[in-house]
C-alpha cells in the first residue's frame, strides 16, 4: 500500500456508541487506484459514507503477474471503535 487515508469516525456514531467493521469489496486497477467499490456488509449506515470516502484515496503498488500490472478484487475491512477499543 502507497497511500492509506483513515477514516473520521463521526461524532453521532461516537455519541450513540455506534463501532464495529464496515467491509467493502473493490477492485485495485492496474495502476493501483480502487476502483468498483461497494459495501459489502456495514453496522450502520452512518460508517458506511466514511469508509467509503477514505477508502476510495487508498493507493496501492501495482499487482504484477509475470511483470505485467494487474487488476485484482479485494476485500477491505474498515473498523470503527473507540481509540482504546481499536484491534
Amino acid at each position: 500500500m502507497l497511500k492509506k487515508v483513515e477514516p473520521k469516525y463521526p461524532g453521532l456514531a461516537k455519541a450513540a456508541h455506534i463501532q464495529g467493521t464496515v467491509i467493502l469489496h473493490a477492485t485495485i486497477t492496474k495502476e493501483g487506484t480502487i476502483a468498483n467499490l461497494v459495501i459489502v456488509s456495514s453496522p450502520s449506515k452512518i460508517l458506511s459514507k466514511p469508509a467509503l470516502k477514505a477508502v476510495q484515496q487508498w493507493t496501492y503498488r501495482p499487482y504484477l503477474l509475470n511483470g505485467e500490472p494487474i487488476a485484482v478484487d479485494t476485500t477491505i475491512k474498515v473498523t470503527f471503535a473507540p481509540a482504546d477499543k481499536k484491534p
